[in-house]
């Protein structure tokens, strides 16, 4: 009895977390209220709030079940130095990787929109955008490893440093990803998203 009860606490919680999300996409983070999440969840407010203290620690946790896996991916592919794929390759590919991650999977693609056009960073979320700035600070890092790498195997085209060479691409991918998002209907940049990503890495290969 005790399991089937966590069991059930445990659905109950996921139910308030699709619920959130869907709530957030329709109307925004800012607009959104645990009464709206509680009605679209068919819960009372009393069981959103025994699951979550606040909006905000719903959020958190919409956010760590798909947006940050999406981002630990990125510094996995990154960082692995490999014999088989030459440094650029691997930083053509982790991008590629990524779209096709969000391509793929609905909720990582819906949980990204809400990161990135339906939250307003501030107040209670204004630590968000400070770990959203950390983590794009880590993969331009990443970026730059790689980078260097390719200068050590002659394979750059340009003299540029690596680190400028990193925040460019950084910045690139960035903003093609704010315009992917922005994309519903995929008529702009999502069906030519990787050849943009190809001929952004051809213009730096030798």
């Amino acid at each position: 009895m005790v399991r089937k009860t966590k069991e059930d606490a445990e659905l109950t919680k996921q139910r308030i977390i699709d619920a959130a999300r869907a709530v957030f996409l329709t109307r925004g983070v800012s607009r959104s209220t645990l009464e709206h999440i509680a009605t679209e969840a068919t819960v009372t407010r009393g069981a959103v709030y025994w699951h979550f203290k606040n909006k905000t620690d719903i959020f958190y946790a919409l956010r760590d079940r798909n947006f940050l896996p999406l981002i630990d991916r990125m510094y996995d592919t990154l960082g692995v130095r490999s014999d088989n794929i030459d440094p650029l390759t691997q930083i053509e590919n982790s991008l590629c990787d990524t779209i096709n991650q969000l391509n793929e999977n609905t909720e990582m693609r819906q949980i990204y929109e809400i990161m990135m056009i339906k939250c307003e960073y501030v107040d209670e979320f204004a630590t968000v955008l400070q770990q959203i700035l950390s983590n794009c600070s880590n993969i331009t890092e990443k970026i730059q490893m790689a980078y260097e790498r390719a200068i050590e195997q002659n394979l750059l085209s340009t003299t540029l440093p690596p680190h400028a060479l990193a925040l460019d691409t950084h910045l690139f991918f960035s903003g093609l990803m704010h315009m992917w998002v922005k994309d519903a209907d995929g008529s702009r940049f999502r069906h030519q998203a990787k050849a943009l990503i190809q001929s952004h890495i051809k213009l730096r290969r030798l």
